[in-house]
């Protein structure tokens, strides 16, 4: 598989991409204060009655939906070798590695050792997250659907493409190259976009962050032996490795710090 695609500017959006961003923030700005408030008491007496039931970590559901009481909704699967985990809001999923932790709990981090889950032995469980950096318990609310990478035909990924080239020139008010250069895990390769340029967008709406990505020209997500990003010249370089799955592509935290720190260092 070789994509190559040009970022249009932000003056000329695809229509079908813009259709797609105004729907999703719809979407994200539907609740009132009311249902906030409405659905962290439910939270709060979930939470409650998972202690009390005593329900341990390993009663819990290989693949399951789950809510904070600070409101982040998000989906774990426990069914592969490592644990996956996607926020509602993001398309991101991330590959949580786990650490033993006092007490029997277990921290999860994903690749740039950044803190994601604590769980206990008793089920309990607890995010951290932006909104809330000291953690937030979560309370499970139904089964979920499995974050394993969905195969997609050759028009839903150019219609992927087309929603990431109208986000991305929004965001950053300008052309940039993107190019997917993979044989192996056309699905790896994908999730390497999706993860990549929504951590540029986000960078790119950051006053602090937005300064880095001025030498940003073109975006490269390609196939060999390791998970690295490397950003040098102007050339944000992504490698994915297809003999780890998920494991093998690098998350968001860490094209962010590479593009946060000397081009020339591997991360």
């Amino acid at each position: 598989m070789k994509l190559t695609g040009k970022v249009r500017t932000a003056s000329t959006p695809l229509q079908t991409a813009m259709a797609f961003a105004v729907a999703v923030s719809a979407l994200l700005f539907a609740t009132g204060p009311v249902a906030a408030q409405e659905r962290g008491n439910a939270q709060a007496e979930q939470s409650q009655a998972l202690r009390e039931r005593g329900v341990g970590t390993r009663t819990l559901p290989r693949v399951g939906h789950y809510v904070s009481e600070s409101g982040e909704a998000f989906t774990l699967d426990r069914s592969g070798q490592l644990p996956l985990l996607r926020f509602d809001v993001r398309d991101e999923t991330w590959v949580l590695r786990p650490t033993p932790a006092p007490r029997g709990d277990v921290i999860y981090r994903n690749d740039a050792g950044q803190q994601i889950l604590r769980l206990t032995p008793g089920g309990g469980i607890t995010v951290f997250t932006t909104r809330a950096p000291s953690g937030s318990p979560a309370s499970f609310t139904g089964p979920g659907e499995s974050l394993a990478n969905p195969r997609l035909g050759p028009l839903q990924l150019w219609q992927l493409m087309a929603r990431r080239s109208a986000l991305i020139s929004q965001a950053t008010g300008r052309l940039i190259s993107i190019n997917l250069d993979g044989e192996r895990s056309e699905a790896l390769c994908v999730e390497a976009l999706i993860v990549t340029t929504d951590a540029v967008i986000r960078m790119a709406r950051s006053p602090t962050t937005r300064a880095s990505l001025n030498g940003l020209r073109t975006i490269l997500i390609t196939e060999g032996r390791r998970s690295s990003v490397t950003f040098a010249g102007g050339v944000l370089t992504v490698e994915l490795d297809p003999d780890q799955g998920m494991a093998g592509r690098p998350s968001s935290a860490r094209v962010i710090r590479a593009l946060l720190t000397e081009p020339s260092r591997t991360r």
